[in-house]
């Protein structure tokens, strides 16, 4: 989890797919933490991205860095705790100025079942489940 974790975070922007109906969507996302041994991402309740992610929890996410991508692929489940959205805003007090624990907007999720894969044309794939 620490070498999954640490790439996002060097990557600084990592890019998240979910579905729409039958229409993928892609955007940048720059949310990860560990939180109780899970690894988490954050959105808005508003936004769209939260929408699609309710009516299909199944998502993938991808990262490049120096000649290495990495991709996981996996299912969010919402955590509604206070402390998870605490836990998440103190590891980016950057989102501070737009977000609040207890905003009713808030909203962080950790992955179930994931299965991550760094890969690159220099080497064999490398795969870490969790």
């Amino acid at each position: 989890m620490e070498k999954i974790v640490q790439f996002l975070k060097d990557a600084q922007v990592y890019y998240l797919a979910t579905t729409d109906g039958d229409q993928p969507r892609v955007r940048p996302f720059g949310t990860a933490h560990v939180f109780e041994d899970k690894l988490y991402i954050q959105t808005g309740k508003v936004k769209e991205v939260s929408k699609q992610i309710h009516a299909n929890p199944k998502v993938e996410i991808c990262a490049f860095k120096d000649g290495t991508w990495l991709r996981i692929a996996g299912t969010l489940v919402e955590d509604d705790r206070l402390e998870a959205k605490e836990s998440m805003l103190d590891a980016y007090p950057e989102l501070k100025s737009m977000y609040a624990a207890d905003d009713g907007n808030t909203e962080v999720f950790y992955f179930k079942d994931a299965v991550a894969t760094f890969a690159s044309f220099m080497a064999a794939p490398e795969t870490i489940e969790f």
